[in-house]
């Protein structure tokens, strides 16, 4: 079971690529630049996750996948659902951008997305770009972006397809779809898929470290729905519609409630999405997207809501691709966001952000170049600016060197500046500047890769400071520096698929002289996977250092997990899993659990 042709879409551009990563240095990327790119030819850092990726991978939703990808770090504060963050090159969650499908659905009043309320029964491929690149996409890429793209139709007859899954925690799964074309031309595709998770989990804090919290187990249930139509109407111009929702019931503890409190926190993950492509001439083509993104969290506590906070993210884009030969483009576009908060907490006005950005990607012989520039105007604080310059040199096919240097911002969320008794309206943005080099072989053998040593250093970073009547207020008086050294391996073993990664950083907090918390500060991923006739066999192991977490420390673990696949005909399949072989207890992070050993069993219907 090799790696399939797969169609490549960003913010509503038509950008196909019918390539093999058998048979070139692709697969193609378009998150490192906005436009399509081969992997090899990324200046930042950037890992694909593509559909066999996803299906290989032990993982219910996108937060698991990420767990695979180089300098990348996760949280969960308990099982599947659960809160949860992500930590790319040291950046915590909200100085890491979330899309999906080019759509912001992060929480204006958090400043973070909920990445596991993201199954990934609904999603195509990933892209996660290392590094800083608030160039491209504004405020909170400091630490790098994760683009999540959902599927696409494809212009043939309409087929359909299931599966169902049984595992530990009384866990039950149900995913079906359908995706093809309405016409026997292919001009009108469509694609739609649902899911619905249930699982009855574990008790996701540790009663002997907090012995207020409920020992029962914590559950959750997930309903998700995709869909996307698009139309050709000629060679050069077509339009369509995305949809993605994503409804969870997560159980949860609280360690300073009482042992008999039922906890749930009723949330939602919405990106919707309506887009128009066209080339304008041989050399100009343009995109044209409206979009929302909504995040909801409403949490109950014995049968009764306790807070409200629904954020709504409106996103308008025009994206301009000019390219003048096989070696220079040009990118130019607009983008306007209106961002708003319906709380019972506290009310914050609606902020509005104006954002012009350009960029430039040329081939001048063996040398590549990427210029990016982008100017943030905000309602609330004023503007931003930021920028990406990289230079990369080819030695030869295989061999090259790159740099690139960059400033990126993270804007204050709705927390920072209007939560009672500790916003602050007169809070700054965050700033950052990074720096890297990389040495980087990639061949259709082996693959792609990669070390990259990189630096980071923050300012203004926004801390909460004792104002002296008990109160802590949002202020910019936070430094940190985040330096380390990167290794990543995306391509192939002999016949064996295989993704590797390992990190070892210096995660400071320079305000207080200590660790940035929940940073190890050496981590390390590795997965292989192989078809051998009917069969497909694999594993994962994720391994992580000690880390600090307010006060306490987290002990370094290490997990493996196994897999296989069968394939009973051409169209039947099933496929088994089993996670933390090993039986570890270990904690992301301080007093929540994780899951033991899981067995998981799935049968799946999907004729080619």
């Amino acid at each position: 079971m090799g790696l399939s042709p797969h169609r490549f879409v960003i913010a509503g551009s038509v950008l196909l690529a019918n390539l093999s990563y058998a048979d070139t240095l692709a697969p193609v990327i378009v998150t490192a630049t906005r436009t399509q790119q081969a992997l090899a030819d990324s200046i930042p850092q950037t890992s694909l996750f593509d559909a066999q990726d996803i299906a290989d991978a032990n993982a219910p939703d996108a937060l698991g996948v990420l767990a695979l990808a180089p300098g990348v770090q996760i949280t969960r504060n308990g099982g599947i659902g659960a809160t949860s963050g992500i930590y790319i090159r040291g950046a915590s969650s909200t100085q890491s951008l979330v899309l999906i499908d080019g759509v912001r659905v992060e929480s204006a009043s958090l400043g973070t997305a909920q990445l596991s309320q993201l199954i990934r029964d609904q999603i195509d491929h990933m892209e996660v770009v290392n590094g800083n690149v608030s160039a491209l996409y504004g405020s909170s890429a400091i630490g790098g972006v994760v683009q999540i793209f959902t599927k696409e139709g494809e212009p043939h007859p309409p087929r359909f397809y299931f599966e169902t899954e049984v595992g530990s925690y009384h866990t039950q799964r149900q995913a079906a779809g359908v995706n093809g074309a309405f016409d026997k031309e292919g001009r009108t595709t469509f694609s739609f898929d649902v899911s619905r998770e249930k699982t009855d989990g574990f008790s996701s804090i540790d009663p002997a470290k907090a012995p207020n919290a409920n020992p029962n187990a914590n559950g959750y249930l997930n309903e998700s729905v995709a869909a996307t139509i698009r139309h050709k109407f000629t060679d050069n111009w077509d339009a369509g519609v995305r949809f993605l929702q994503s409804n969870g019931i997560n159980s949860y503890d609280d360690a300073y409630g009482l042992p008999t409190d039922i906890n749930e926190s009723h949330n939602r993950v919405r990106s919707m999405s309506v887009f128009a492509n066209g080339k304008i001439t041989d050399f100009w083509t343009t995109h044209v997207t409206i979009a929302q993104g909504q995040d909801r969290a409403n949490p109950q506590q014995n049968g009764v809501y306790t807070s409200l906070f629904n954020s709504e993210n409106h996103q308008y884009t025009w994206q301009n691709d000019f390219r003048l030969n096989e070696n220079h483009k040009f990118v130019l576009g607009y983008e306007h966001l209106d961002q708003s908060l319906d709380s019972d907490q506290f009310s914050a006005p609606d902020r509005h952000v104006n954002s012009v950005f350009a960029g430039y990607t040329g081939r001048f012989g063996p040398s590549d170049v990427q210029a990016n520039i982008r100017h943030d105007q905000y309602s609330d604080f004023g503007g931003a600016n930021s920028y990406y310059l990289g230079y990369a040199y080819n030695f030869d096919a295989n061999w090259r060197a790159s740099a690139s240097y960059s400033a990126s911002f993270r804007a204050p969320s709705f927390d920072d500046l209007y939560y009672p008794y500790s916003g602050n309206p007169s809070v700054q943005p965050e700033y950052s500047h990074s720096a890297e080099a990389a040495i980087q072989y990639a061949s259709a053998k082996l693959g792609v890769l990669r070390v990259t040593a990189f630096q980071t250093r923050y300012r203004n970073l926004i801390d909460y400071v004792d104002n002296g009547s008990g109160f802590y207020i949002a202020q910019n008086v936070g430094r940190a520096k985040v330096q380390g050294i990167e290794g990543s391996w995306q391509g192939h073993l002999g016949k064996t698929d295989v993704r590797a990664g390992v990190t070892f950083q210096n995660p400071v907090d320079e305000t207080n002289d200590v660790d940035l918390v929940r940073r190890a500060r050496r981590f390390a991923t590795l997965s292989a996977h192989r078809s051998i006739g009917r069969w497909r066999v694999g594993g994962e192991w994720i391994v992580s250092g000690e880390r600090s977490d307010y006060g306490s420390n987290l002990a370094g673990y290490g997990v493996m997990n196994l897999s296989a696949r069968y394939d009973i005909t051409k169209a039947w399949y099933v496929d088994a899993r089993i996670d933390n072989l090993f039986d570890r207890n270990y904690e992301l992070a301080y007093t929540y659990n994780q899951p033991r050993r899981g067995a998981y069993v799935t049968l799946g219907w999907h004729p080619s």
